[in-house]
Formats: structure tokens, sequence, C-alpha cells
């Protein structure tokens, strides 16, 4: 699942759990504003404008995701499910800030790629998986040309973010989603003399497993579910700090 937000305060993501898989949120360079967080770990910290945070919740996190204040903080979150035996684990923090990230640039191409995860141009990105991932971020000038291939076996998706072009020979705009064949080749982009495209490719490798969400619950069984919700309710097997927790940030009032 992938959302695309842009909130100033009073709006945000007050207090509230994760269990099963990850969270990837990424604030957009080109954003105004930015964001705050902070967990019943004791773990707080602020993403700006270029910086990503790939949060592993595993058995459990209680947490808050707020602007900073008015100005509108412009991001991207997607969700990512984790294998099965990996739902349970130690959560974990992975953030990379703009100044970290790579980012390599193909003269012959006209394009940028900034790279969080999996590999282009012969750059890997920093970002650890949990299972095999690509996340990054490509800017494309006027009259560029990539064709970038997907891992295989991955299944992939294309979101558009500014600009204008073609993508596997259909015409795109910003907030334009392409789902890609997993059987096709790859990613093949173009831009006009006129215009540029910036956009971002995220693939991943099917884990074919059963999938039961409710809410901010990922789990593979309605078992689990209601497992995940009676640790959380009765604060154990991961929420032990959850019943006394409140954030700073979240209080609304």
């Amino acid at each position: 699942m992938l959302d695309e937000f842009n909130v100033g305060l009073p709006g945000g993501f007050p207090d509230h759990p994760h269990r099963g898989f990850e969270t990837v949120t990424y604030m957009l360079p080109t954003s105004k504003g930015h964001m705050r967080h902070e967990d019943f770990l004791g773990n707080k910290g602020e993403l700006r404008p270029g910086d990503l945070q790939w949060m592993t919740p595993g058995k459990g996190i209680l947490h808050a995701e707020m602007p900073a204040n008015e100005e509108k903080a412009h991001g991207l979150q997607l969700w990512i499910n984790l294998p099965k035996t990996k739902k349970i684990m130690e959560p974990r923090y992975q953030e990379i800030s703009r100044d970290t990230v790579p980012h390599v640039w193909d003269d012959a191409k006209k394009v940028e790629a900034i790279v969080f995860a999996g590999e282009v141009f012969g750059q890997k990105g920093p970002i650890e998986t949990e299972a095999p991932v690509t996340y990054i971020h490509f800017l494309m000038k006027q009259g560029a040309v990539l064709d970038y291939k997907i891992p295989e076996g991955h299944n992939a998706f294309v979101y558009t973010l500014a600009g204008s072009g073609k993508c596997a020979e259909e015409d795109v705009e910003a907030h334009h989603a392409i789902v890609m064949e997993q059987e096709g080749d790859g990613v093949h982009v173009t831009t006009d003399d006129k215009d540029g495209l910036e956009f971002i490719v995220i693939s991943g490798q099917p884990l074919n497993e059963p999938v039961v969400q409710y809410g901010p619950f990922v789990m593979t069984s309605e078992a689990e579910i209601q497992q995940t919700i009676r640790d959380y309710q009765s604060g154990v097997n991961g929420f032990e700090n959850a019943p006394k927790w409140t954030s700073d940030i979240g209080n609304r009032g």
C-alpha cells in the first residue's frame, strides 16, 4: 500500500500501533514542511525533506508521526509485508538523510537516481531489507530515455510525482500509478523536449503467503490478528510499554 500525504498541524498521525509489516516514510525533497516521530521505546527524531525512515515494527511498535508545524509535510508512506518468520522480530529503524543517500547521475540517459534500496547504474542502496525490495526515486530531464530492468521475479509499480512522459507506452502525468507485469523485462520511460518526469519505482519479491489485515496489524491468519489485538490491549508480547505510554508530539490537547 502506498499513500501520498500532504499534511500540516493540526493534522497528523497521533499514537497508533503496528505489527507484522514495515512502514517506509519518504519526505519528498520538495516538501515545505517536515515530520516528527516518537515511539514507546524512547526513539525520537525528525524527517526533513529528502530523508527516509524505514521502520520495521516487527512484534510491536506504538508511535506517533506528526507535522513539525503548520507547513505542509509532503511525502510518501509505503507498507511492506513481512515474511511470516519475521513478523514478530525485534523492532528496528533505518533512517537515511538526504545528505547520505546515494545520488547517481547518468549523463547519456539524462537521468538522476536516488537509491534507497535495490540497485541501479551500478549503485546499491543502503537499506537492508527483510525481503528483496527495490525503492528508487528517478528524476528525468527533457528528452530522456530510461530502461530499468525489474529484478527477476519481482512485482513492481511506478508512481509519478511530477512532470509528464511515457511509461510502458502509456502517457503519464503526476500522481499516476502503473503496475508492471511480473513477466515483463522492465520499465521503459521517455520524456519529450518540453517536460521532465519524476517518479518512484518500487518492486518486491512476492512472499506467496496468506495476508490478513486489521487496521495497523498485518498477519497471516485471523487467529494471529486476534492474538495481536489481545497482546496490544493487554500490553504483552512486544506491547509491554503500550498501556502507560502517550507521546508528547501526538497530544492535541
